[in-house]
């Protein structure tokens, strides 16, 4: 579907009906390396040196609600402060128009807090109804765990 044009020197010739896509390619790798360089600072959370395991990852296709102690006792659920005192008031009201399936938490805990309080946090998530709880482990770097024992 060209046109012809006829130049200064009395011959015709077509024009070219093709787009330019130089362009285009060149603002979508600009583009590209602007979102590689950026996607790893988007990632936020709270870090939690969990401890390690050497038990298989648990799969998980629903989304469920994470409970995060951090080293100095501070609650997290997902990444939103809260204290132990109203922590199962919070997801009791979080899971109130969850169908019971969905209704797990995954209980991440850095490994400097004493047991004690691990299980005081975990007999609050009881409480509030929800009887699934995955303890969150990191996978070992340097071959198995070793026990404690000799």
């Amino acid at each position: 579907m060209g046109m012809q044009v006829s130049g200064s020197s009395g011959s015709s010739r077509r024009m070219v009906s093709e787009i330019n896509v130089t362009p285009f390619v060149d603002v979508m790798l600009v583009l590209l390396i602007i979102f590689m360089v950026t996607a790893p600072m988007m990632t936020q959370g709270i870090d939690v040196k969990l401890p390690e395991s050497a038990a298989p990852a648990i799969p998980s296709e629903e989304e469920r609600l994470v409970v995060t102690v951090h080293k100095d006792r501070n609650l997290f659920i997902n990444e939103h402060p809260v204290s132990l005192d109203v922590l199962g008031e919070k997801l009791l009201a979080m899971n109130q128009n969850r169908p019971s399936a969905q209704r797990g938490v995954f209980l991440r805990a850095d490994e400097s807090v004493p047991y004690g309080y691990v299980m005081q946090v975990m007999s609050s998530i009881r409480q509030a109804g929800i009887d699934q709880i995955g303890m969150v482990t990191e996978s070992p770097r340097d071959g198995p765990v070793k026990s404690p024992r000799k």
